[in-house]
């Protein structure tokens, strides 16, 4: 009767391990699925303040008084004090949904004002394709950091060349 009791321990202690197994292999499986949940979400929320950064970048210039210029800091966003009542082209400066920190990368135009921000991480985006207009250079990026949310202001009608040309 011995016997056949520690073959029959045996087995439960077989299955059991078996049980941990596969309930490992689950727990993993779900952990991956939440992890590229998570990074898809933060992506999402990169393009879209990225975009909001862009926005008030360009409204920042076309809204200037005289010459048009960038700004000279991403706070000048915030409250613009060129006018008699001062303009907010952003509500606040956004955190960076990749890194968690209000620090952002910037692209300088050569006057030295802020033409476009950036993440500073040099993490691997998941998303590689279907891109909005805007977004379109962000195809087949590498790091994160190469999004560069960037306003160029268009080019000035044919009909209006420059005096003297």
């Amino acid at each position: 009767m011995r016997s056949g009791r520690r073959r029959s321990s045996g087995f439960v202690y077989v299955a059991l391990l078996a049980v941990v197994a596969v309930s490992g292999a689950m727990l993993a499986a779900v952990g991956e699925v939440y992890s590229r949940s998570a990074q898809r979400e933060k992506e999402a929320d990169l393009l879209f303040i990225g975009n909001e950064f862009r926005n008030a970048i360009a409204h920042y210039y076309e809204r200037s008084p005289g010459v048009q210029r960038y700004p000279k800091s991403l706070e000048d966003l915030i409250e613009d004090d060129r006018f008699p009542m001062p303009v907010r082209h952003l509500r606040r400066i956004y955190r960076d949904p990749m890194t968690g920190t209000a620090e952002w990368g910037l692209v300088r135009a050569p006057d030295e004002g802020i033409m476009g921000v950036h993440s500073l991480s040099k993490d691997r985006p998941l998303k590689q394709a279907n891109f909005d207009q805007h977004n379109t250079s962000f195809a087949g990026s590498q790091r994160y950091r190469e999004w560069q949310f960037i306003y160029t202001p268009p080019p000035p009608p044919p009909g209006d060349a420059p005096p003297g040309s």
